[in-house]
């Protein structure tokens, strides 16, 4: 259980909205699970079909692409680790907040970013359907502000956790725009 590593009193502030109640070990590591292996399926399946060394016929596929100028080097795409690790932090904090309607609105948003965020890779890369994949994208950065416009109604902190993923994700989407913009 997450107390028997990090203090509980730690683990309460940093999992929890300030207005909910004092959280069993059970219950974070129900939360912890939940909101972890959703991002990690995310990213499998998102990795699953990245233009990475790993796949050398979606990286040459990637690499044989018109590219724009503001085209990030593949070293910038490490920012998905913290990424992944606020989107995890802040669904867990949702995930414990008292239960209301705005909590399970947020929770919907939530879970919409990562099944969205792996469909994204899978229609750009593996389907090579960048038309459709752009249009994705558009979606999964309104479903980004619409979680963080949702977040912020049940917990600042974890709605603030996900900005830079809704940032990151917009500007993901231009770049999509422009891949299939340059290489119809």
């Amino acid at each position: 259980m997450p107390g028997d590593l990090i203090p509980n009193a730690l683990i309460q502030r940093i999992a929890k909205p300030g207005n909910a109640r004092p959280l069993s070990d059970r219950d974070l590591g129900l939360g912890l699970a939940v909101t972890a292996g959703a991002v990690l399926a995310s990213a499998l399946v998102a990795a699953r079909y990245s233009p990475s060394p790993n796949h050398p016929r979606i990286r040459a596929d990637y690499k044989r692409l018109e590219k724009p100028p503001f085209n990030p080097p593949d070293a910038a795409f490490v920012v998905w680790l913290p990424l992944y690790g606020a989107l995890t932090l802040s669904g867990w904090r949702i995930w414990n907040a008292p239960k209301s309607p705005a909590r399970d609105r947020a929770l919907g948003h939530w879970f919409g970013i990562q099944v969205l965020n792996a469909l994204w890779m899978w229609l750009g890369f593996g389907r090579r359907d960048r038309g459709a994949a752009t249009a994705e994208a558009v979606l999964t950065t309104a479903n980004a502000a619409a979680y963080v416009e949702a977040a912020r109604h049940v917990d600042r902190p974890a709605a603030l956790l996900a900005v830079p993923y809704a940032g990151w994700i917009g500007f993901a989407a231009l770049l999509s725009e422009e891949l299939w913009r340059r290489n119809r």
